[in-house]
């Protein structure tokens, strides 16, 4: 066992105002399932390249380990070629004999690795490179969002797998996967970095307690210093009052005052202002002690909607419905029938390409939100309601580009509302001078999301609408849902989140 240190680590992008480290000091043994987790652009990847000089850095980090990293990055040519061919270009040290191994554990067929890896379903490839990145020995693994993409089944997978290895830092949103296969929690809070033993549920907890400590301790600070602040103005204006009657008196009522009372009058006068003084250092103390408290808790803003209520309770409705792309030799679905009714929420469910996303573009070609699709023919009955308004959030941000005004011109969107949204989802304001092109997936995808939020409807459908998104977020997002109950259609294979919402199963 070895360690992993980093000592006063600062470091940020050139041109950004907000540094994404800061003298930041932690250790981390490397024989831990460490998981770790915080918001979007919070630095979660960005740490994973610094482990592998990526970047040039101010401090230190210490190892004595080799770092793998995980995805790796295949390029056009690869695509083309079977895994196999080009294994070793991804890890020197990789022996095909493993890999078969690991890809069995991962119950898998070895003959994926001999067809071109352009044709493997996400799951597919996930696994080949998982297979990849555990077929040598002695480094240290880093594993950036594994689940993205792949269906249940394949995540519980994943998950049993993960949860036998160790050595590795884990990146994921995923609640579930982090509970299985970490011991330790490496969390990126607001202004401190935390490292605790116990998984992702253990780490919770205990924030739990810590957030009300915090804000017990805070609330006791503010009022002590609320009466040390009466008690100094008190003081302050006894002090004032005391000092006025050095000079004129009544001879009636002060009949035995004579010119020595002056000195006693300034020395009374002067204790009082003492206590002030004393009064006001105190304050400063408590101050100084309140300062901190509140930095790293996580106060999620509600998020509000307005789902627009439609004249009729069936908004859309497949039939016998048959889907299928031109030249395909199998459908992809054969005689789906599904009801869309008003106020509920529907969760497609099933293996990585079974149809969920051809369903929802069939529903939104017929409805005219998105143009026909010549490729796609739709047999059966495809219907959706007269008027029906549709907000939709796709799977892929990988085209979505330019400034954050002209994406809320294009959208027809209240900008000063759009950024509201996106700061309550935790987007920084330095973020909104970018172009989008910059951001990374987590926030693209809060881009869409604050879209479609901000997007008066009848009907939402979201496909994957969690990928990338922290968890933090992903809470945020239930607690909305919850609130407003939209009619949606969407495809997520977060378990806790469609439970969460109460979306019901649609197994295609």
């Amino acid at each position: 066992m070895s360690q992993i240190r980093a000592d006063h680590l600062t470091f940020s992008y050139e041109g950004s105002t907000e540094p994404v480290f800061e003298d930041a000091s932690f250790a981390v043994d490397t024989d831990w399932k460490l998981g770790l987790i915080g918001r979007n652009g919070k630095g979660k990847t960005t740490f994973l390249r610094l482990l592998q000089g990526g970047y040039t850095y101010q401090g230190t980090i210490v190892s004595s380990v080799r770092f793998a990293y995980f995805p790796y990055q295949i390029t056009e040519a690869q695509m083309q070629r079977a895994a196999a061919d080009f294994a070793e270009e991804l890890r020197a040290d990789c022996a095909m004999w493993r890999v078969i191994c690991e890809l069995s554990a991962l119950h898998e067929d070895a003959e994926i690795l001999y067809r071109p890896f352009t044709t493997l379903s996400w799951g597919q490839r996930t696994k080949i490179m998982l297979a990849i990145l555990f077929s040598g020995e002695n480094d240290f693994l880093l594993i950036d969002e594994p689940t993205n993409h792949l269906d249940a089944q394949a995540r519980e997978i994943v998950r049993q797998y993960l949860a036998s290895k160790q050595g590795f830092i884990l990146v994921s949103h995923d609640r579930d996967l982090l509970d299985a296969c970490t011991d330790h929690i490496l969390v990126l809070n607001r202004k401190t970095i935390l490292v605790q033993n116990g998984n992702f549920s253990c780490w919770q907890e205990n924030q739990k307690r810590r957030d009300q400590f915090a804000e017990a301790e805070n609330d006791k600070h503010r009022k002590q210093i609320r009466k040390l602040r009466q008690a100094a103005r008190r003081n302050a204006e006894w002090a004032e009052k005391n000092e006025r009657t050095k000079i004129g008196f009544d001879p009636v009522k002060e009949h035995d005052r004579c010119i020595s009372t002056r000195s006693f009058i300034g020395a009374k006068t002067k204790k009082m202002q003492s206590r002030v003084k004393n009064t006001e250092q105190r304050i400063e103390r408590e101050i100084a002690e309140q300062e901190g408290l509140l930095q790293d808790i996580e106060q999620t803003e509600a998020l509000q909607m307005q789902p627009l209520r439609h004249h009729k309770e069936l908004l859309a409705e497949l039939r016998d419905c048959v889907l299928q792309y031109r030249g395909a030799a199998e459908p992809v679905c054969n005689g789906l029938t599904l009801q869309i009714r008003q106020g509920a929420r529907y969760a497609l469910q099933g293996a990585n390409g079974c149809g969920k996303s051809t369903v929802m573009r069939a529903i939104l070609q017929t409805a005219g939100v998105l143009p026909p699709d010549d490729a796609l023919q739709i047999g059966g009955q495809c219907v959706t309601a007269s008027g029906l308004v549709i907000s939709y959030v796709p799977q892929d941000t990988d085209g979505l580009c330019g400034s954050i005004p002209a994406f809320c011109e294009a959208r027809r969107l209240d900008r000063s509302l759009f950024c509201a949204v996106l700061r309550k989802l935790d987007l920084g304001r330095a973020q909104f001078a970018k172009d989008m092109a910059e951001f990374s997936a987590g926030q693209k995808k809060k881009v869409l999301l604050a879209a479609s939020i901000l997007t008066p409807a009848h009907l939402y459908i979201w496909d994957e609408p969690l990928n990338f998104i922290d968890i933090f977020s992903r809470m945020q997002i239930e607690a909305l849902l919850n609130a407003f109950q939209p009619t949606m259609l969407l495809a997520e294979h977060d378990i806790r989140f469609r439970e969460n919402i109460g979306a019901e199963a649609v197994l295609l």
